[in-house]
Parts: structure tokens; sequence; C-alpha cells
């Protein structure tokens, strides 16, 4: 017995030996590895001094002329934020869930250390949890995890407590969370708090309630896991659990907690990518420019500028209220316009089954090109490309999960009607709102730059030409169909096919007189009508025929409105402003817009003349369901337009403050609408423009606009003192 008992005495003290000399030699091994890592073995290890000079990639953002937040460019969703603009609620959160003794260590947490090095370090648990201080994580934030055999976790763990510390010695306390808030991921490529706070409730941190800024801290443990978007009740149960941290340590009291506790997840989701938010199209434009800037615009250092990671502050001259109002009225009246378009071609072959746009289409499509590494013929590649498969579809419904071929799926896309918005503030030339398409996700042509037929919009600028070439607008015209054989027996005809008796200028521009309009072309002169056009800022080709009268010539929206902006601007032509300033992430100005001097291009009274003619083609022209069908009564000048076939339909239409011109159509020439006058610049356009600026009236801020009236002279009234039509002008001033 007393044997036994010494032999087991023996045996204990050798297991007791034996196990502190394997823990003394994992310890050393521990220490080995810990000095390894510390000098590099594993990879660079920044100083103190690299840390004091951490850069982050931050997102550039987009704001209109009113503050708003447009959008922004960027690989990593980011911004930044001071610690003075964090709530206090919100750093009570985070310490009392990831941290609570973080002011009292110096970057590691001996206590939880320790836990960890058993638990992660010894057995490999990657579940231990806990031990990693905010400055450990922020080290991971900073320096994400690598990959190194057997050795990857106590590897990661030594660096992340060796750069902690650094990073203690870096920065202060408030400095370390500061950072540790802007640094870390909220998921959806979302990163800092600045950011999340947007993304989710659509509101500065320092205006997170209490409730929410735990909602944020309580995602950090799993992005997706407790994404308040994706797993609701999920998430609550999570934030719930950083309330009751935030009670145990101190930072609510038994009252708060409960009532908190009981509160639903209320989300204000906004989530501001390249195809959503306000102005996208005009976001892209606006990207594009700012591309073609930083080539000449370089820094200090010879390097330039990224508008993805340099934390850019980008302000335009986009009004948030006018934007939002213009992609509105479009989105209205396109999707009316699309139900009775998809009516009339309902059951009809709209494009044809071998349509070459279509064919053209499918070449470049993903699904088309791994069938052709497959050395199928094209007829087999056809067929393939007609087999239905499950996919998600743009409809003015909303979105549509459908079995659709590739070739069904293209024409589908084609069929659309497209409209582009593009209003001007008159006298600054800045643009207020840009609306290029109906969606900017499916639809990526911008409708505001593109060109296309102008049809009569482009007849005011021929009339401002021959009026600077000395035409008296009470000069008459017969209305007579007349063949010019010049131009190959061509013959202009009106629109209404109504002929005989007389009309002034003034009146055929109000009423539209194709044939009056081609003859004042020839008059004038088609050199000095192209040769002035280049003056307003139409930069293509126009053609050189009489039919530019009419607007055959391929114009872009932005072109037009530019062009009209002479009339507003006493004969000064303004060039639209977007871009107002550049600021770098520290607030230093980059690019400022100087008002460039406009060019002089007809005079004050011959522009004057313009308007008060236009404004006839409100009040009794083509465009006068302003008045009758829309109920406006203030003072509006402006034009609408038809090219041939109703394929393109324009309004350019002005008040004393804006100018706003739009356009509607098909992508492709063909699509248009079979019979009626939908597809006409008073059925398709001008209803647009009466949508936005009816919303424009309606709201206080603008309300004054709508008294405003235009300055017109007595010398133009007196000018214009003649009739539109007359039977007969043997006696009428201008005809002798």
């Amino acid at each position: 017995m007393a044997k036994r008992k010494f032999l087991s005495g023996i045996y204990a003290r050798w297991i007791v030996r034996f196990s502190l000399g394997i823990l003394g030699s994992l310890l050393i091994m521990l220490c080995a590895l810990f000095l390894m890592v510390y000098a590099g073995a594993f990879g660079h290890l920044a100083s103190v001094q690299e840390l004091r000079n951490i850069q982050n990639y931050l997102s550039s953002e987009v704001y209109s002329n009113d503050r708003v937040l447009l959008g922004k460019y960027y690989f990593q969703d980011r911004t930044n934020i001071r610690y003075q603009d964090l709530p206090e609620h919100l750093t009570d959160a985070l310490i009392a869930t990831e941290d609570v003794r973080f002011y009292k260590h110096n970057g590691i947490d001996r206590r939880s250390t320790f836990r960890v090095l058993f638990k992660s370090l010894l057995f490999q648990n990657r579940c231990s949890g806990g031990g990693s201080t905010i400055h450990q994580q922020l080290a991971k934030n900073l320096y994400p995890r690598k990959q190194y055999s057997v050795l990857t976790v106590p590897v990661n763990k030594f660096r992340e407590m060796i750069l902690g510390v650094r990073l203690h010695k870096a920065y202060s306390k408030n400095e370390i969370l500061e950072l540790y808030l802007n640094t870390i991921s909220f998921g959806e490529n979302t990163y800092g708090i600045e950011t999340a706070a947007h993304r989710f409730f659509n509101k500065l941190p320092a205006n997170l309630k209490i409730e929410e800024s735990a909602l944020l801290v309580g995602m950090l443990k799993g992005t997706y896991n407790y994404s308040p978007r994706h797993y609701p009740e999920r998430s609550r149960s999570r934030r719930n659990r950083v309330l009751s941290q935030m009670f145990r340590y101190g930072y609510l009291d038994r009252e708060n907690l409960d009532s908190l506790c009981l509160l639903p997840v209320e989300l204000d989701y906004v989530n501001l990518t390249h195809n959503e938010g306000l102005a996208p199209y005009f976001r892209e434009h606006l990207r594009l420019v700012l591309l073609e800037w930083v080539k000449n615009n370089l820094k200090k250092d010879g390097t330039q500028y990224n508008i993805y990671t340099d934390g850019l502050k980008i302000y335009t001259t986009i009004n948030a209220d006018l934007q939002r109002y213009a992609e509105e009225a479009v989105n209205a009246r396109m999707a009316y316009l699309q139900n009775l378009f998809d009516h009339q071609w309902k059951n009809r072959d709209l494009l044809g089954k071998r349509n070459a746009y279509i064919l053209d289409q499918l070449e470049s499509t993903q699904r088309f090109r791994n069938q052709k590494r497959k050395d199928l013929s094209g007829d087999k590649i056809q067929d393939a490309m007609n087999i239905p498969e499950k996919m998600e579809i743009f409809t003015w419904q909303g979105m549509k999960e459908v079995e659709m071929s590739a070739y069904d799926s293209v024409a589908h896309y084609a069929k659309f009607l497209h409209a582009g918005l593009l209003s001007v503030e008159a006298k600054s030339g800045y643009v207020r709102a840009w609306v290029g398409g109906i969606n900017s996700r499916y639809f990526k042509y911008d409708h505001v730059t593109s060109r296309r037929q102008a049809g009569s919009t482009f007849k005011p600028i021929v009339y401002s030409a021959a009026l600077k070439n000395g035409l008296d607008p009470c000069t008459y015209f017969p209305n007579d169909s007349v063949v010019y054989p010049e131009y190959h027996n061509w013959t202009p005809r009106n629109s209404n096919r109504g002929y005989g008796g007389y009309y002034s200028v003034k009146g055929a521009l109000a009423h539209s007189m194709n044939t009056i309009s081609v003859r004042i072309l020839k008059e004038t002169g088609l050199d000095k009508v192209i040769g002035f056009s280049k003056q307003l800022g139409i930069n293509g080709e126009l053609p050189e025929v009489l039919s530019l009268a009419l607007g055959t010539g391929d114009v872009s929206l932005k072109e037009m409105v530019q062009a009209y902006s002479v009339f507003l601007n006493d004969g000064k032509v303004i060039e639209p402003v977007f871009l107002k300033r550049i600021e770098d992430k520290f607030g230093n100005v980059l690019y400022e817009n100087e008002a460039a001097i406009p060019d002089q291009v007809i005079s004050p009274h011959q522009a004057h003349l313009m308007t008060e003619m236009l404004k006839n083609a409100v009040d009794r022209g083509t465009a006068s369901s302003l008045r009758s069908v829309y109920g406006f009564d203030n003072e509006i000048a402006g034009k609408t337009g038809t090219t041939q076939n109703n394929t393109d339909g324009w309004f350019i239409g002005y008040t004393p403050v804006l100018i706003t011109g739009i356009w509607v159509g098909g992508d492709l020439p063909g699509v248009r609408f079979r019979y009626g006058g939908y597809g006409q610049g008073a059925s398709a356009a001008l209803p647009i423009w009466a949508r936005y600026m009816h919303k424009i009236y309606r709201n206080p801020l603008y309300r004054y606009s709508k008294q405003l009236s235009f300055e017109i002279p007595d010398s133009v009234i007196k000018d214009l003192a003649c009739e539109d039509y007359r039977e007969s002008v043997d006696f009428v001033r201008g005809n002798n």
C-alpha cells in the first residue's frame, strides 16, 4: 500500500514536471514566434510613425447646390468623421460591447489575452471570442490577416498585439475610436460609421438614436448575419444584447434599457450606388468629366488625384428638389406612354426576328460568346439564344421574374420609349436638373448628350438667324406648296396639310408653318444659318439642305437648351454649368468655376423679339395646351418639335427663370407609335414639362417665380404689331 502511494506520488510528480516542461516549451516556442513576428519574419509591421500617417481609401462625394448628397465614386464606400461629431452613446455602445477596459490598457487587455492564448493559440479554437481590443481590431482592419499554414492564428494574433501597442503610442484614445469607426466594415461594401449611418438610417452619426447606434455596433459581430435589412429579428436581438451590455457597465439605466429593447427595427435604407439615388445619368456624365480633369490637375507631389480613393468633395449646380421633380415627371409620363405604345404593338412583331440591331446586341452578350467558343454554326447559336431561361427584367410595373430567351430579352428592352430632360437656370447657366433616361441600370444611353433630329424646335434658330440678317418679323410670306428642283424636286409640307393665305414671320413660327420656315431659311442662306448654329454651341454636322429648317439635323438636348439661352440673356450665349467646386478631403479648393464671358450673337432687341414670338407659340400656337389643358397662366415661351413619323418628340420651354428641354422617342428610329399623335412633341414631351413645372410651383420656395414676367421693351411690342395670318397682304407693312 505504501509502495503504491510512493509510486503514484512519483508518477504524479513526473506528470506535473512533464506538463510543466511541455508548457514551458510551448511558451518558449510562443516567445520565439513572437520575437520572429516582431522582427518582421512574417512580413513588415508598420512603425509608430507609419501608423501616424495612415490614409484610408475615401469615397469622393457629389453634392447638389443645396448640399444634398447625390452619390459617391468609390472602390470602398467610406467617408471619415471627426471624433467630436460622434454621439457619446455610440462610443459607449462600442466600448461596452467590444472592449470594456478600453481606457485602462495600452492596446492589449492582458486579462482577456490569457484566455485567448489557451483557447485560440494552444487549441486553435477560432470561436474563443474576446481578447481582441479595439486597438487590435483596428490593426486587423488596417492590415487584414494572412495565411501562414498551421501558424495562421498565432502569427496574426501576435501581429495585431504588436500593432495594437504601437497604435496606442501613435494615437490618443479618442483618436483610436475615431480611426476605428472610420475603418470598420458594415458589410455591403460600406466602410465607416458615417457611411453606415447614411446607408441604414439616412442620417449623420450625430443624429443617430441610442437604439440605432446599438444596432450598428451589434452588426460588427457579423455584418451579414446581423444585417437589419436581411435579418431584422436577428438584428434586433443583437441590438438588445448591445443595450444590455451598456446597462451592465453603467451606460444605461434599467428604465431606458427596458423601453429601448421593446422598440422595433426601423430603417430608412439608402443605397447610393452608381445606378441609384438622384441624378444617376448626371453623375456618370460628371464622372467622365472628372476623369479628364484629374489628368491635367496634379497633386503637389506630381501624382494624379483619384476620384475613387481620395475623398474629394464635388459640389454641383444640381438642385435636389428640381432633380427629384424632373425624375418623377419623366417616369410618370413615360410609364403612361409605354402602356399606350405596348397596346398599339400588342401581338405584332415590332422589330422582326432577324432584326440587325437585335442580332448585333446578342453578339455582345456573355451567353453568345460562350456558345461561340463551342464552335457551333450560326444557326445553332441562334437556336441556343432562343432557349428560355429564368431572369429578372425591368418593367414600369416593377421588376418581374420571367422565363425568357436571350433574343426576347434584347427585344424586350429595345421596345422601350426613352426620354431626356435638361433644366437650366437662365441667367447663370446653372444646370438644375439632368435626366438622361428612364433607368440607368438597364439603359446606359444618356439622352441629354445624345444626338437626334430636332424637328421644329430647330426653327427658332432659323428665325433668329433671319432676324440677325435683317428680316422684319412682320414680313408676310405666302403659305404655298413649293417644289425645289435643285433639291431633287423636294416639296415641304405643313403638318396640317393646310395651304393658302399669308403668314407673318411671327405667325409662321407660332403655328410652325413648314413651307414658310423653309423659305426663310433659303432667303437667309444655308451657310449663314449653319454658321449661326455653331455660334450657339451646336457642334455636330448639320446637313446643307433646305430640310434643315424642319430640324433634320442631329443635335443634342444640351446643345438645344444652350441655344435657347440666347433669347433669355439679351442675345448672349450662356453655356450650361454643372460643376461649381472641387475640394480635397481637407477642404482645400482644387477647382472653382469662373463665369465665362458670354458671346453676343444677336442683339438684345432681336433676342426679345424671339421670346415674344415664342410666347405666341404657347399662347395660341402648337404649345397652347399649356394654357387650355394644363392651366398655366404665367408667362411662358417655347416651341414643340416632331420629326417624321413621330419618331422624336420635343418641347423646349422657358420662363423668366428656367429653360427646360425635353426629348422623347425610341433608341431605334423604328420604335414609334403606329397611329395617333402620341409621339408628337405636344403629346409626348410637353406634358413632362407641364408636370415638372407644376411641381416646382407647388413648392413654397419657388412659388414666387410664377409671378415673374419677361422684360420685353415697348419697342419689341411695336415691331410685332401685326397679325399672324392674312388672306391678303397688299396693304401690310413689310410686304412692299
